[in-house]
């Protein structure tokens, strides 16, 4: 019988004698394969991972997506669900059920809420030996989101102590968590890995993407990259970007993410409002976000709520200062490199975006390099990758999870 505790006893066995251990089988669970923080984070994870030692599986609820096409040219197996977003159904979660009982994984890795009930029920129920969840969120105002969701989130609660670990990607998540009756023995946290190959100042973008906008080579570019939604503040952005404007006409303001075009028409009408069409850049979701985040000379988060926040240390690797509201770890994530002001005021973040704008060229360029070189030290995604595969071993040697064990501190 080839179930996860015969393979991992043959490990053992064969580890004895000197010859190769069979690959731990790490199927991953997603609500969707969407661009988005979560979906990257696992793409990252999957792909970094040494495969002579672990063979990754994602599950999609809903459909492939383009991180899922990416993996899938990357050879990774994907599959998907067609569960409607929201709304599981029987045959979705039967069919989930036949999957993990016929693909026998030693873990089962469930990222974000909706994936991490779901996979929590389905994998007992299939007798999936270790359930991981990743809890990417630290939004304390739980009323921003769907009634649904607000009772999946509580329902987690519930049941985590049925998964076996719990990975927040910050301190300010877990401690959240922890408040709201998530299981502490289980907390670990690992935060956010940067593909620092990827992620990187490149000076060609630079001139690429100005030739893309039209607009001059000396022109300063400021860049907020987040989906449309509220936590987001686009509003407060927009607002400080029209401050920063009437003091400095050398400015234009690049917004990219899912929901963020001309098509939306909230977003577009607050644009009107501030009176910035001419300056503000609304690409929408892209692909080519390194590129985009590289030709930037600023960067900022406007959020009002967040937990570990990735674009900040991905434009940061990119060697670009960013200016940041102070929410979940953004501040010890900016640190010394870049400005934080509190959030929901448009007049802290324009003055502190004015402050880096009106730094000369090499401050910036220095700044740039002090932050891309804390990326390095904190969140490289070699370090990050190690500490879940770290993760991943013990849990498959069905051995508890020592106290601290594969955390990876970002303080």
């Amino acid at each position: 019988m080839n179930s996860p505790q015969s393979r991992t006893v043959a490990m053992q066995k064969q580890t004895s004698r000197g010859i190769a251990s069979p690959r731990i089988r790490v199927v991953h669970l997603i609500t969707s394969l969407n661009i988005g923080g979560a979906e990257q984070q696992m793409k990252h994870l999957v792909l970094a991972s040494n495969c002579r030692q672990f063979e990754h599986f994602v599950i999609s609820m809903t459909d492939i997506g383009p991180i899922g096409e990416e993996l899938r040219n990357a050879q990774v197996k994907v599959c998907c669900l067609q569960i409607p977003l929201g709304k599981p159904t029987l045959a979705g979660l039967l069919r989930l059920w036949r999957i993990l009982r016929n693909s026998k994984p030693d873990v089962l890795h469930c990222w974000l809420y909706h994936s991490c009930l779901v996979g929590v029920l389905v994998g007992r129920l299939a007798r999936v030996p270790k359930v991981v969840w990743s809890l990417l969120s630290a939004n304390e105002d739980l009323s921003t989101y769907r009634f649904q969701t607000r009772i999946v989130v509580r329902c987690c609660a519930i049941l985590s102590r049925l998964a076996d670990a719990i990975i927040p990607n910050s301190a300010t998540g877990r401690s959240l968590h922890e408040s709201w009756g998530y299981s502490r023995a289980k907390m670990r946290v690992i935060p956010n890995g940067i593909n620092l190959d990827l992620f990187k100042p490149d000076p060609a973008a630079r001139i690429s993407v100005r030739e893309e906008l039209e607009i001059p080579d000396d022109v300063i570019l400021i860049g907020l990259i987040a989906r449309y939604h509220p936590m987001k503040d686009h509003g407060t952005f927009l607002s400080a970007a029209r401050l920063l404007y009437l003091r400095n006409v050398n400015v234009h303001f690049v917004l990219i993410g899912s929901g963020v075009t001309a098509d939306n028409p909230e977003l577009w009408r607050t644009v009107q409002e501030t009176g910035l069409e001419a300056v503000v850049h609304l690409l929408g979701p892209r692909s080519d976000t390194p590129r985009l985040m590289a030709s930037l000379d600023i960067g900022c988060l406007s959020s009002w709520s967040e937990s570990s926040p990735f674009v900040v240390c991905e434009t940061m690797a990119c060697g670009v200062p960013c200016v940041v509201t102070d929410v979940g770890d953004a501040r010890s994530t900016v640190g010394d490199t870049g400005g934080v002001v509190p959030p929901r005021k448009p007049e802290a973040l324009a003055q502190a975006l004015f402050s880096l704008l009106e730094t000369d060229a090499t401050r910036r360029t220095t700044l740039g390099q002090k932050a891309r070189e804390r990326v390095q030290g904190k969140f490289g995604l070699t370090r990050v990758v190690s500490a879940y595969e770290s993760l991943y071993q013990i849990l498959a040697s069905h051995h508890a999870l020592p106290a601290n064990s594969c955390t990876t501190s970002n303080n």
